[in-house]
């Protein structure tokens, strides 16, 4: 039984761009639509021409895809024709073979918004998809605020879209444009539609997610008959984000009745890579991963309670709804003062450290752990930190170098341009083989911009560890977390830190002091411990 199409539309390079702070270089964009393309998506939307200089400039400089690159853009408009209309012509002149025009649906938004008739409206969009047509591209059109126009004003509504299919149309895209419709009603409206005349191979399906339904929703057109969905990596968009594909590719690719009924052109191997894809946009962003993400999080497949980690050890259906694996991603079984035995073997096995059930180490390793979490420390979210602290319960951490004695100074003063900038300077005395270092580092960067004392004590500590040096040219920290716990006259600081090194491994560690420096210092040491315990076995 051959499967059925249904169809990837991305628009991470416009919808994800309207996010709060999220401002794509041309640069960036080369990169987040060959990863896309990689992955196997069938639409790349790169933006709207003309818009702004960095979309200008991309489709001047288009990326080589195996994708159809499409461009975005609006209806012509009102009084004037579809070839003398300049935005519409700057839209048409980037030379994509697939267009895509926004244009009203909803009969509130073209009488107040636009100031126009009705009618005026229905030719714009019919015109402005004839135009496209007659140039031999592909035509998309994206009915804004579609499912809303449609609950006020049905008929008003199909009128619009009807419009645009008759003018050829290859796609009619029904956008949830403020994210207020539930799953169900996407459903019973994509329904009408199709009912209407429109066949569900030229129905896509666009949502927001502003109440947590966008997947949802996005499913629930699929189920009523339209064949094609457009979303975003990570779900990244404005308020509160778009469809996020990447939920929606695993979903698809791996859940029931859809893997069986649709070919989505992204291969269970390319799905591989879905964690890939998901992180560079976070590292392109600057931002950190959201741990408890579906199908890529960190968390997606961490087994933290003692009865579920025995479970797992025992087959993994028993917790996991599919194999980490198939989207790149892998099992965590955390460490916390929660775990059993089961816990803890399994994660020193992931460790590479075999205990036999009977070792006496395995009692004290979770006394420690216990201790430790009730003075402020969570193994938890420092996976690298607990590997550490058992390997030196086992008598099996190397002591890689010695730590004599830190110093790091905080500077306010004015610069040559009068204006009041900070400057940290960090000194670190370590005893190599023998021998004693004294290294000294500033925090500023290659801007000249001052990145904080952590900053100069991790370059002052890792500037000279003698043969260790090398190991850790390629390591860098990623991320930097700060919690105060308790309170009152008791109250710790916990740091935890986030590395990664050139061959994409990330690790994090903890330290835990009333003093933030001496917090931040241990984790610093932890992560540098684990990159060369890992070097060390590699």
């Amino acid at each position: 039984m051959s499967k059925e199409r249904l169809y990837i539309y991305d628009t991470t390079l416009r919808d994800g761009q309207q996010t709060q702070g999220v401002q794509f270089s041309t640069a960036e964009k080369h990169q987040i639509a060959q990863a896309l393309d990689e992955l196997g998506v069938d639409y790349i939307e790169g933006g709207w021409p003309g818009a702004n200089p960095t979309d200008s400039e991309f489709f001047e400089d288009k990326p080589k895809l195996k994708a159809h690159f499409t461009a975005f853009g609006m209806t012509k408009r009102a009084g004037r024709s579809a070839e003398n209309d300049e935005v519409l012509a700057g839209v048409m002149n980037a030379g994509t073979s697939s267009v895509c025009l926004v244009g009203k649906s909803h009969d509130f938004h073209v009488e107040t918004a636009l100031g126009i008739t009705l009618a005026e409206n229905t030719e714009n969009i019919a015109r402005s998809i004839e135009h496209i047509v007659k140039a031999e591209r592909e035509a998309l059109f994206d009915a804004e605020h579609f499912f809303d126009g449609y609950k006020a004003n049905p008929e008003y509504a199909l009128e619009a879209i009807h419009a645009a299919y008759t003018a050829g149309a290859r796609w009619v895209v029904l956008c949830d444009t403020n994210g207020g419709t539930l799953p169900q009603e996407v459903g019973d409206i994509v329904r009408a539609v199709i009912a209407s005349g429109i066949p569900g191979d030229h129905v896509a399906i666009h949502t927001h997610n502003d109440t947590e339904n966008a997947v949802a929703g996005s499913l629930a057109a699929v189920d009523a008959g339209a064949r094609q969905i457009q979303g975003t990596l990570n779900g990244l968009g404005e308020r509160c984000g778009n469809a996020n594909l990447t939920t929606l590719i695993a979903t698809l690719l791996l859940k029931e009745p859809y893997a069986s009924q649709f070919d989505i052109g992204i291969t269970r191997e390319a799905l591989t890579g879905l964690v890939k894809a998901s992180r560079l946009l976070d590292d392109i962003l600057n931002r950190v991963p959201h741990r408890q993400a579906a199908y890529v999080g960190a968390s997606a497949f961490a087994h933290k309670s003692g009865l579920h980690a025995s479970a797992i050890l025992k087959d993994p259906s028993t917790y996991e709804h599919i194999d980490p694996a198939s989207v790149g991603n892998a099992r965590i079984i955390p460490m916390s003062n929660q775990a059993g035995q089961s816990n803890l073997r399994r994660r020193l096995t992931d460790a590479g450290i075999a205990v036999e059930a009977d070792n006496p180490a395995l009692g004290r390793i979770l006394e420690v752990i216990k201790t430790r979490e009730a003075e402020g420390y969570t193994y938890d979210s420092a996976q690298a930190s607990f590997e550490l602290l058992a390997r030196q319960e086992l008598g099996e951490l190397p002591a890689f170098f010695e730590v004599k004695r830190y110093k790091v100074t905080v500077e306010r003063r004015k610069n040559k341009y009068n204006e009041m900038v900070s400057l940290s300077e960090a000194v670190v005395v370590v005893k190599v083989d023998g021998e004693k270092k004294l290294s000294v580092s500033e925090s500023l960067d290659d801007t000249g911009s001052d990145r904080g004392p952590v900053n100069a004590l991790a370059k002052a500590l890792a500037k000279d560890l003698g043969r260790y040096s090398e190991a850790l040219a390629d390591m860098r920290l990623v991320d930097f977390k700060v919690r105060i716990t308790q309170g009152g006259t008791e109250a710790v600081t916990r740091v935890i830190i986030d590395s990664e090194d050139g061959e994409g491994q990330r690790w994090s560690t903890v330290g835990v002091s009333a003093n933030i420096v001496d917090a931040s210092f241990d984790a610093l040491l932890d992560a540098i411990n684990w990159k060369l315990l890992r070097c060390e076995a590699g």
